[in-house]
């Protein structure tokens, strides 16, 4: 039997409201889901509409690194995220979601002021706190750093990954992949084509059109 959320308005409703302000801004929609991808070649903005237990709508709006190479949108930065509510009426939910929709287009323009270019992803990664055990984090700081030509700092972080013990495969591949860019760090068109390959790759896997070739080298977007 389906539950209350099949049955309730509230995706008629969400997927409106997204069309009406995201699209407009050139965001696209997953197939008829409520998530939408804001393209920048090497990342994406992710907006996600996500359902509680029972019928409505949160929001989840964040930056995913293509350079991760995975089959499935992440959020590895977030800009917000808002506690779903529920839908009781029509006329109860649709000024929510209007609400919803007037969140992710500040949130999706604030991504895209806040990382304009790689030189601003890489101070934002490389200033971060450092979060003991959190591998993926350091991964990111690292071929930031090294793409942005900081081989150094991009060193630092790749070693923080290779201090670690590999409890679980997820940890041994970040390793692997640590130690791959540890060795050409110096190297920035090393990295600028291990990591072109790696979006490539997750831009297949993901169902995207191929990235310009430059993408790594110049604006974000």
């Amino acid at each position: 039997m389906p539950d209350m959320a099949d049955l309730s308005p509230v995706p008629r409703i969400i997927n409106s409201v997204a069309r009406e302000v995201l699209k407009p801004l050139g965001l696209a929609q997953r197939g008829r889901s409520r998530l939408w991808i804001d393209d920048h070649g090497w990342w994406l903005g992710v907006v996600e509409f996500p359902p509680p237990r029972t019928a409505g709508s949160g929001l989840h709006v964040g930056a995913m690194w293509l350079w991760h190479d995975v089959d499935h949108l992440a959020f590895h930065a977030d800009a917000v995220r808002v506690s779903p509510e529920r839908f009781r009426t029509e006329d109860q939910f649709t000024p929510l979601a209007v609400e919803l929709g007037r969140q992710a287009v500040a949130s999706v323009t604030a991504l895209r002021e806040k990382f304009p270019a790689l030189p601003e992803v890489a101070r934002y990664l490389t200033s971060r706190p450092v979060r003991r055990g959190l591998l993926w984090d350091s991964f990111d700081s690292g071929i930031a750093a090294a793409l942005a030509g900081d081989p150094d700092t991009a060193r630092d972080h790749f070693e923080r990954i290779l201090r670690e013990d590999p409890l679980a495969p997820w940890m041994a591949e970040a390793q692997r992949r640590a130690r791959e860019l540890h060795m050409v760090a110096p190297d920035r068109d090393a990295v600028t084509a291990s990591a072109a390959r790696a979006v490539d790759s997750c831009r297949s896997k993901l169902g995207l059109d191929p990235a310009a070739p430059d993408q790594l080298n110049g604006p974000a977007r």
